[in-house]
C-alpha cells in the first residue's frame, strides 16, 4: 500500500467536492437516501430532566424505556448534537428593548441585565443541545438482474423510472411504519416527538458538517419545531 503522502499523491491535486465523500446520495421527501439505496428518517426529539422526576415517575420511564427497546428488530440511533449558542441575536434584542423602555428604572434594569449576560457570554461557552433518533430501512435489492432486464430498462427509460418511483414510496412507507412505531412507544415516556422535513434535515446536514459556517448563518432554527405529543 503507498502512503497518503507518497510522492505519486502529493503532485496531484484533491478537485473532488465533499459530496463525494459523504454517504448521502439525496435528501428529498423527508427521507435521506444513502448512496447505498438505504433510506434514514430523523426524528427530533425534546428533553426530559430525569433527576427531578420522583422515584415512581424515574422507575415508569425507565421500564418503558425498556419495553421500546424490546419492542423493535431493526436498530435505531440516538444522535447528540451539541453546538455553541450563538447569542448575538438575543443581545441586539436586549439592547433595542433597552432603547425603547420609557420607563427609567426598567431601562437601567435591563441595562445591567445585558451587562451581566455579556460577561457570561465572554467567560463561558454557553452549549444547545439538540436530541435525534435516526430510523433505518434498507431495501432488499435484487443485484442480479438479467441481461433482458437490463435491455429493457434501457430501451424503456420512462418505464424505469416510474418503477424507481414506486419503490421509492413503497420503502418510504415502510420507514415511516418504523417511525410511528418509535413515536408512539417514547411518546408514552413523556417525549415529544415529529420527524425533520427535508428542510430541516438539509440544515441538520449542514449543522454536522459545516458547525461554524452554521452558527453565522440566518438558517431556520431546528430547536422552534412545533413537537407533537
Amino acid at each position: 500500500m503507498e502512503s497518503l503522502h507518497s510522492s505519486k499523491l502529493s503532485n496531484k491535486k484533491t478537485t473532488s467536492p465533499t459530496q463525494a465523500f459523504l454517504d448521502v446520495a439525496e435528501i428529498k421527501e423527508d427521507v435521506i437516501v444513502l448512496k447505498s439505496g438505504t433510506l434514514r428518517a430523523v426524528l427530533a426529539v425534546s428533553a426530559i430532566n430525569f433527576d427531578l422526576k420522583s422515584t415512581e415517575e424515574q422507575e415508569a420511564i425507565v421500564s418503558q424505556y425498556q419495553n421500546f427497546l424490546n419492542s423493535i428488530d431493526f436498530p435505531v440511533q440516538i444522535l447528540v448534537s451539541s453546538r455553541k449558542l450563538n447569542m448575538k441575536k438575543y443581545m441586539d434584542f436586549l439592547t433595542e428593548k433597552e432603547k425603547a423602555q420609557p420607563n427609567e428604572l426598567l431601562r437601567i434594569q435591563l441595562s445591567e441585565y445585558r451587562s451581566f449576560m455579556e460577561q457570561l457570554v465572554s467567560v463561558s461557552n454557553i452549549m444547545e443541545k439538540k436530541f435525534y433518533i435516526i430510523v433505518p430501512f434498507s431495501p432488499i435489492e435484487n443485484e442480479n438482474k438479467g441481461f433482458m432486464s437490463n435491455i429493457s430498462s434501457i430501451l424503456n427509460p420512462q418505464k424505469n423510472i416510474l418503477e424507481k418511483r414506486e419503490n421509492f414510496e413503497t420503502y418510504k412507507n415502510q420507514l415511516y411504519q418504523r417511525v410511528d412505531h418509535v413515536t408512539a412507544a417514547l411518546s408514552g415516556i413523556g417525549l415529544r416527538i415529529i420527524p425533520l422535513k427535508t428542510e430541516e434535515l438539509i440544515e441538520l446536514m449542514f449543522d454536522s458538517y459545516n458547525p461554524a459556517t452554521f452558527n453565522a448563518s440566518e438558517m431556520k432554527d431546528t430547536s422552534k419545531l412545533e413537537l407533537s405529543n
